[in-house]
């Protein structure tokens, strides 16, 4: 899958399928580990952990757009 969440951006292909396009609404910076907040629209937010070093690489500001990749092994649910 070709990618491309930068205007004027070079293509990226990747294997990920789940790619959802929207707003940095919240950056939290630890020591180490930094929660970030998307809002992906109709009310919808997707938090993400990423090292405090890929946020100051990327940039990473609230009112950025960005693009969530989510590739994962497993999904689990839980129920009480």
């Amino acid at each position: 899958m070709n990618i491309c969440c930068e205007k004027g951006a070079n293509l990226m292909k990747l294997s990920t399928r789940n790619i959802i396009k929207g707003k940095v609404t919240h950056v939290q910076e630890g020591m180490v580990a930094a929660k970030v907040k998307v809002d992906i629209g109709g009310g919808n937010t997707i938090t993400s952990t990423v090292t405090v070093e890929a946020v100051k690489e990327l940039g990473l500001k609230v009112g950025d757009e960005v693009c969530v990749l989510i590739k994962a092994s497993s999904v689990m649910l839980g129920k009480e």
